[in-house]
């Protein structure tokens, strides 16, 4: 009989219980229609994510819900909403968009072949298909892009033509030894003229094709196409620079041509996922003379651009070029037909109480404007929190439209005719679905939302938010003054609830954020009876950007002593038990964990780590993302330049591995396979030099995983290794 490990079964039924919430990832409006009775009314589409497939049959790929509501919007408020039906299951979806007036749906689906998957784009009218292209067959590119990064699936104005991003074709190749088929002697006229293919090219075979690293190891060669629904043709659109990957494209004002955003890819490419300080800029390309024109500067790194509703403007972000991989963004606007580019927001130093925080945001809503095509709508963290605000395009006021909600975590998932439909989660809470209609320009505060998907509260879980002040030996001598915040998780029922042990979490990054929202492992770990304490340290997001710029060159010492002040001060200050204190961290976050049981032995009795950093030195040449290792060290990037032996010297001495004399608490590590961003070796070594040093530790491999360990199995297996570890080390 299989040995199981006391309270797994608790362990697997609470988190089966806790990862079946819906994520609530889409929202699409349909058109207005009006019933018999003069009424009127639209529909809603949500999309929802959960790892619900995985309790099925045999099954082990996330599962995807769609539902359908109907919304009775009357002037600025909501009379009536509800769900149509029951939930259903899509399969096979990689992309969809609804047409401009609403009445058409483009899909982009794959479908399991013989020999390998194929991809269909589909145009249905209503609850007809009326055209299924099968792309694969058709061969005029390599796969479809359906990420967030490049991906786009965009209706012309007149609904008459879809644009998309494709990997370019690549030509056949061969052996030098490849032998020819015997000729059998058939006469071109036997065969009806068939066109030749090309000859494959011989010594092609083994050539190195670059990529753009994590989660985008696919990508190569991005081309735009186009295909003609009435004709069912496809064309690979032409005039795109060779040095520039195109992607987010959409078409131009009157259908003229294509707006995209190109990366520079010269001398070679670097990682591009979560990095927003990659050199690209905005681009036209004319369909009929195919030149390609500049709309932006060429300096900068851009993206995330969305049209007005009247096609006059396009906002978009905007960053300088390597540095942090995220700050605090510029929001630019381009007039299409003035062709002036104004600055709507700058950058924002320091997070006033109470003011603007600044935009940190990975890209805006793919639906942001209001009806007036003056005002957009976006999400941005401030501070701990995440909230929604009305941006002003032509005066750069900033409305905060959440200022009477709850406190939390605010999306937004789409806004259209000024009907706004967001997501709204606590650390206690999974998400909800609101909707509200935008109030008029100088009243959006007033907005009077709607909940359409409620969500109770998960029993046993008090949460807050506690800011802190570094003592002043610790301050940065040029940006003082810089302060930091901590959400710590309680559990309110339980044998432990009294005095519970405290499990530590900084976040990656470093330039990311812990936001108060719904997060799986945090709230499953304090149902199991632990403390959480997530930490933003100085550098994270939505603090402003002094905080962001004080980090680099002061990692391992500056962020090491946030969260270990951070930790002493919430022992002191909390019923928490001292004695049984652990780190558990991803990424940077590992980094950070690494240090701690290095730097603070006595602290801690536990740590689990996710794909960690553990020696910059080793990881500059072997991740997609060699400038990070440069920037945070505090040393200058280029692409053409080798660290120097005192440039090495300062890696290695910023890294964990570095204390790794001093660790005597269990590691446990969890390891992805295919991470291209932290790469498994840097835990390998980690795990080889705690082994040679008698530390207890135990290594878990994830094949087919990268950076985020986000598949199902490897989520659901690593939250129940994370917390049977935790309760064996912390008995």
């Amino acid at each position: 009989v299989p040995q199981v490990p006391p309270r797994a079964e608790e362990l697997s039924e609470l988190y089966r219980e806790l990862s079946q919430h819906p994520g609530l990832s889409t929202a699409c409006l349909g058109p207005d229609l009006t019933t018999q009775y003069g009424g009127k009314y639209c529909s809603l589409y949500t999309g929802t994510g959960t790892g619900g497939a995985l309790w099925g049959a045999g099954g082990s790929l996330p599962a995807c819900w769609g539902r359908s509501w109907f919304i009775f919007p009357d002037g600025p408020s909501i009379v009536y909403s509800g769900p149509v039906g029951t939930c259903s299951e899509i399969k096979g979806e990689l992309l969809s968009r609804e047409s401009p007036s609403g009445t058409l749906k483009a899909v982009l689906r794959k479908v399991p072949g013989k020999e390998k998957e194929k991809q269909f784009l589909e145009v249905w009218d209503q609850n007809r298909k009326v055209k299924s292209i099968d792309l694969t067959a058709l061969d005029k590119h390599g796969s479809v892009y359906d990420d967030d990064q490049f991906g786009c699936l965009a209706w012309s104005h007149s609904e008459t033509h879809l644009l998309y991003v494709a990997e370019k074709k690549r030509p056949k190749t061969e052996s030098f030894f490849q032998s020819k088929a015997p000729e059998l002697g058939t006469s071109d006229e036997d065969t009806g003229h068939p066109k030749k293919e090309d000859a494959p090219l011989k010594g092609e075979q083994f050539v190195y094709h670059e990529d753009w690293g994590e989660t985008l190891s696919t990508r190569s060669v991005p081309v735009l196409c186009i295909l003609d629904i009435e004709g069912s043709s496809i064309s690979v659109l032409e005039g795109i620079p060779e040095h520039l990957s195109p992607g987010q494209a959409f078409w131009s004002p009157e259908d003229t041509g294509v707006v995209f955003v190109g990366w520079w890819h010269e001398p070679f490419r670097l990682g591009l996922r979560y990095c927003t300080n990659r050199r690209s800029a905005l681009f036209y390309v004319d369909l009929t003379g195919g030149k390609c024109e500049l709309l932006s500067e060429d300096t900068k790194s851009v993206w995330s651009p969305r049209l007005s509703p009247d096609s006059c403007r396009i906002v978009y972000l905007e960053n300088d070029v390597l540095g942090p991989h995220q700050q605090c963004n510029r929001l630019r606007m381009y007039d299409w037909y003035t062709k002036y580019t104004s600055t709507v927001l700058e950058a924002v130093p320091r997070q006033e109480w109470g003011a603007f925080p600044g935009i940190y945001c990975g890209a805006l809503p793919g639906m942001c404007w209001a009806a007036d095509s003056r005002r957009i709508l976006l999400d941005t963290a401030q501070r701990s929190q995440q909230d929604m605000f009305v941006v002003d395009t032509v005066t750069g006021t900033t409305t905060l439209l959440t200022a009477d909600g709850p406190q939390g975590s605010w999306s937004v998932l789409t806004i259209n005719r000024d009907l706004l439909v967001a997501r709204f989660s606590t650390p206690s809470c999974p998400p909800m679905l609101k909707v509200a209609v935008l109030p008029a320009a100088g009243h959006e505060a007033k907005a009077q939302w709607i909940c359409l998907q409620d969500a109770p509260p998960v029993p046993g879980i008090s949460w807050g938010i506690r800011t802190l002040q570094p003592p002043p030996e610790q301050e940065h001598p040029q940006y003082g003054g810089l302060d930091f915040d901590a959400i710590l998780l309680r559990p309110t029922e339980g044998p432990t609830a009294q005095k519970p042990p405290l499990v530590v979490m900084p976040h990656g990054g470093p330039h990311s954020v812990f936001t108060a929202g719904w997060m799986l492992y945090p709230a499953a770990l304090c149902r199991v009876g632990f403390a959480v304490l997530l930490v933003n340290y100085r550098g994270s997001l939505g603090f402003g950007q002094d905080s962001v710029a004080s980090l680099p060159g002061n990692v391992g010492t500056q962020d090491v002593h946030d969260v270990q002040f951070c930790v002493e001060r919430v022992l002191q200050e909390e019923a928490l038990d001292a004695s049984r204190v652990a780190l558990v961290g991803g990424s940077h976050g590992g980094f950070l964990a690494c240090h701690l049981i290095g730097q603070f032995p006595d602290t801690y009795r536990a740590c689990v780590v996710r794909n960690p950093v553990v020696n910059i030195a080793s990881m500059v040449a072997t991740t997609d993302i060699p400038d990070w290792c440069l920037t945070e060290t505090g040393l200058p990037y280029t692409p053409s330049a080798l660290p120097d032996p005192a440039q090495w010297t300062e890696m290695l001495q910023k890294s964990p591995i570095r204390y790794v004399d001093r660790v005597h608490v269990p590691v446990l590590l969890m390891l992805g396979e295919d991470d291209r961003r932290a790469p498994p070796k840097q835990g390998l070594e980690y795990y080889r030099a705690l082994k040679a040093r008698g530390v207890t530790t135990r290594l878990l491999w994830y094949p087919g995983n990268s950076h985020a360990l986000a598949g199902v199995e490897a989520e659901a297996d690593g939250f129940m290794n994370m917390a049977l570890w935790l309760l064996k080390h912390l008995e």
